[in-house]
């Protein structure tokens, strides 16, 4: 069913601003900076995936989920929301441990 992997990768980026938005971790704590870092983390994978393609690394194998639409030659639409969910991920990560590792370190210092 082509597109199935493109509303997968939707409903997990909704998780994740659901997530961020209760908890505060990432773009409801300070916007600006949040946009400025998934940019980056986005455009640095996105040459990433370019020069994998280039060197014959990536490509696209035989699948029905994908809707077929092209970014670049063997770069998917999905491949740019896999890499939104991947830096959103990762950041709402980091945002939900930093707190805890200060409390910790903090608690060591008093000792």
């Amino acid at each position: 069913m082509p597109g199935l992997y493109l509303l997968g990768l939707l409903v997990s980026l909704t998780g994740m601003a659901v997530l961020d938005a209760r908890f505060r971790l990432f773009f409801w704590r300070a916007p600006w900076r949040a946009a400025a870092v998934m940019a980056i983390g986005v455009v640095f994978f996105l040459v990433w995936d370019a020069l994998g393609v280039g060197l014959g690394i990536f490509f696209i194998g035989p699948t029905r989920l994908l809707t077929g639409v092209l970014l670049a030659p063997d770069v998917p639409l999905e491949e740019l929301f896999f890499l939104l969910l991947l830096c959103y991920t990762t950041m709402n990560l980091f945002g939900a441990v930093r707190p805890v590792v200060a409390r910790a370190a903090e608690r060591r210092s008093r000792s």
